[in-house]
């Protein structure tokens, strides 16, 4: 068995046999995965084989693995932490998202729609668009006319188009939010 200090230098096979399993067990108590545990473990006895000129200083190799041990498993379990954290923040998010399209949904009545006041509201918004934008966005979403056939048509760039394709959606996004599942099925032909 090692000795706490030694002023000869530590054999890395001795120590690896000696305190691997114990280290695992300490490792293991708080990490509560066995593979963790033995993650955590290998890592440190890796490190510490790629840097054996530790093993000839005098130093306390039990005090030493374990301050290895522990530090690796606080580093472990703030990380587990952090992942849940972002995943219930996700799931936190995702749950708003449906209680939200459900609530639309509930408060959209198609039975208040007729296809003319569909139409109607529709019509309303396209006509909200300033004039240049309202023509680019005719010619794109009503005619089915790719942006790029769109701006050598009107002699514009590809990048004008495409911003006033932007201003477009916002400003229909804007005028048809009370009637959400109108504007999803509208932007996305």
């Amino acid at each position: 068995m090692l000795t706490e200090k030694r002023n000869i230098p530590y054999d890395f096979e001795e120590i690896y046999v000696s305190y691997f399993s114990r280290m695992k067990c300490f490792a293991r108590e708080y990490v509560l995965s066995e593979e963790d545990a033995e993650n955590i473990v290998q890592d440190i006895f890796t490190e510490l084989w790629e840097k054996k000129e530790l093993l000839t200083y005098n130093i306390n190799l039990v005090a030493f693995l374990f301050t290895a041990v522990k530090n690796r498993c606080i580093d472990h379990l703030r990380h587990k932490v952090t992942v849940r954290e972002a995943v219930n923040q996700m799931q936190e998010e995702y749950q708003i998202t449906l209680n939200v399209k459900l609530a639309s949904l509930e408060l959209f009545d198609q039975s208040l729609l007729s296809e003319q006041d569909v139409e109607k509201i529709i019509s309303d918004a396209i006509d909200s668009l300033p004039e240049k934008c309202r023509e680019i966005f005719i010619k794109s979403k009503i005619e089915g006319k790719k942006q790029k056939d769109i701006a050598a048509e009107l002699n514009l760039s590809l990048k004008t188009v495409e911003n006033q394709m932007n201003i477009a959606y916002k400003k229909i996004k804007s005028e048809l939010k009370d009637y959400l599942p109108l504007l999803l099925f509208f932007l996305n032909n």
